[in-house]
């Protein structure tokens, strides 16, 4: 549906207090349009969508502060949101509003109700001055209709007012037990996969994981030991992995040898140097403080977390 005003509403025009010029100026508002798709079979809280269309001179523009702001219309309306593009077309300047409101309406019989409609200004700014001109959004007319009939036919049985519940289908739920069954069957081994994998739980100590549990075993003293003890003891857990990842003893002179034959660990030939070194110190030159020195705890720590994770991805 739609509502037109007369192409001039020159009645509003005014200059602007601020003006250079005293004098009115000759605005031109072509049409005022209001749309709404459905403005019938509304319910009590539908949203009902409208459009307002405004065709004007190109140099006009929309003053914003004189947009309706969201709230109360009426007692039974509330405006929810208002949208604007203003744009220049075909030689016009096109300002189109799209407002949503929200019927509280509890009709008990369908009839019409009118929407307010609400004024809006135009301006244009020139050298001589600033020019406004009024334009008045015109109402529009809303259907509304009942929820339900405000008195049903007479019956003799007040109980033959009620329906009956409807019924369903009976559902078999055995598919559906038997699927879930599988499924968690499935989930369960690729969970024990995954633990196998990562040593997790009753696979933490299994062999062939060297690093993962010099790992564990540096993390248990460096909680409860003092510092020089948790040192010599990650140093001694490093030497036991990479004995056992050998399967003979490893010396700093053999640490070659070893990378050779496991290149997981090749990335990791700077670090390893590096224990050997501190080993030196602290076991053979007697020099515990210039070994956590040099290289510290934490960064025998970091080397083994890392040798266990090429460990697992080897």
């Amino acid at each position: 549906m739609g509502a037109r005003v007369p192409a001039l509403l020159l009645a509003g025009l005014l200059a602007a207090p601020f003006a250079l010029t005293a004098g009115p100026a000759a605005a031109q508002v072509r049409s005022v349009e209001v749309r709404s798709p459905r403005p019938f079979g509304i319910f009590l809280g539908d949203l009902v969508e409208a459009q307002v269309e405004i065709l004007a001179d190109p140099d006009f523009r929309l003053q914003r502060a004189t947009l309706p702001q969201p709230g109360p219309v009426t007692y039974w309306l509330d405006l929810r949101a208002v949208a604007v593009d203003d744009v220049t077309v075909a030689g016009a300047r096109r300002v189109r509003l799209r407002l949503t409101y929200q019927s509280f309406y509890a009709a008990l019989d369908a009839r019409t109700l009118e929407v307010p409609g609400f004024p809006l200004t135009l301006a244009s700014e020139a050298a001589t001055g600033l020019t406004t001109a009024a334009v008045q959004v015109p109402g529009w007319s809303l259907g509304v209709s009942p929820l339900r009939e405000v008195q049903p036919q007479r019956r003799e049985d007040p109980a033959e007012y009620l329906r009956p519940d409807g019924r369903g289908g009976r559902i078999d739920p055995g598919p559906d037990v038997a699927a879930a069954a599988g499924l968690g069957t499935l989930a369960g081994l690729a969970a024990l996969a995954l633990a196998h994998d990562r040593a997790w739980g009753p696979f933490r100590t299994r062999r062939g994981r060297p690093f993962a549990t010099a790992l564990r075993v540096l993390r248990r003293q460096r909680a409860g030991a003092e510092p020089d003890q948790a040192y010599r003891a990650a140093l001694l857990a490093l030497h036991r992995g990479l004995d056992q990842t050998a399967g003979r003893r490893v010396l700093a002179d053999d640490l070659g040898d070893v990378l050779a034959r496991h290149g997981a660990f090749r990335g990791q030939a700077e670090g390893l140097a590096r224990f050997f070194e501190a080993s030196r110190l602290a076991f053979f030159g007697g020099r515990l403080p210039a070994a956590r020195a040099a290289w510290p705890l934490a960064e025998a720590e970091m080397l083994l977390a890392r040798l266990a994770a090429a460990e697992r991805s080897a």
